[in-house]
């Protein structure tokens, strides 16, 4: 199940994109309604297909611009909308719906889709025990937010950043001269209770970050046979040591690499790649 930024978060992002578009003003809706604000009502239709995202986002959107708006969410974040189905109801100051819609939406869409693409990648692995996770190849800026939208997709996200836990990548590997010494390094500094990662490309990495007592070993852009030998090895010396499958996954190649054994498969795909899904605005009154 997704969970929202806290509000104390999430109100200072809104705020701060709100702050952007209106700058000194929305002239359009202050023009339209010089003669004084009045009460209307909107409706949020889904122009295509897909998995619904940001929805209650939305709805904080128009709460900070006027708190007389309502919104009725009609289909949660996570659930499937198809073409043509109701996802908003909005009652409230017509100026408030007008101002708030670009941005609104501009959340909404991109979020949705990767929700979308998620859910793709999810089904492909739902009846084997691997688990889908995210990455950091985030939009700056947008990484909370586009993580809370994988997992409203069927994903489990990754760390959230670089003080969640220790990932010791390839480069961090040539600048530690080696991978024990990378391990003993930062396991002498690192807080309880953080995991440390180690990120292989071949059997030879496989066995050190095993002997230096790797809590999660990645294997990275491997074949699934590669990644069959990695996993037989892992599982002999330690069982506890969890398996991570990244590099090149795609919805052909998926559950081909979940069918190896591995316990995570991470993927930057849903957030890099996905579409906006086609959500329109209608004033109805």
């Amino acid at each position: 199940m997704s969970i929202l930024p806290s509000k104390i978060i999430l109100d200072s992002m809104l705020l701060e994109w709100l702050r952007e578009d209106v700058g000194r003003g929305d002239r359009t809706t202050s023009g339209i309604l010089c003669q004084g604000d009045r009460s209307g009502t909107a409706s949020w239709i889904a122009k295509e297909a897909g998995v619904a995202a940001g929805l209650p986002i939305a709805k904080r959107i128009f709460e900070l611009l006027d708190d007389a708006v309502q919104v009725q969410i009609q289909v949660q974040d996570g659930e499937v909308c198809e073409i043509g189905q109701q996802l908003l109801y909005i009652s409230g100051p017509l100026s408030a719906l007008l101002t708030g819609e670009r941005v609104a939406l501009n959340l909404a869409m991109p979020l949705s889709g990767i929700a979308t693409a998620t859910r793709a990648y999810a089904e492909r692995i739902a009846d084997l025990p691997a688990q889908l996770v995210d990455t950091r190849k985030t939009t700056p800026g947008l990484r909370i937010l586009e993580k809370y939208a994988t997992q409203a997709g069927g994903a489990m996200n990754h760390r959230m950043g670089l003080d969640d836990a220790v990932m010791i990548k390839e480069n961090h590997i040539t600048a530690a001269r080696g991978i024990e010494k990378a391990i003993a390094s930062v396991r002498a500094t690192m807080p309880y209770p953080l995991s440390i990662e180690v990120e292989t490309e071949n059997l030879d990495e496989v066995s050190q970050a095993v002997a230096h007592g790797a809590d999660i070993i990645m294997l990275d852009n491997m074949s699934p046979e590669l990644m069959r030998e990695a996993i037989a090895l892992i599982r002999g010396e330690n069982p506890r040591i969890k398996i991570e499958a990244s590099g090149n996954i795609t919805l052909e190649t998926i559950r081909a690499v979940a069918e190896t054994g591995v316990d995570y498969i991470s993927t930057s795909a849903p957030i890099t790649r996905s579409p906006w899904l086609d959500i329109s605005m209608r004033i109805q009154s």
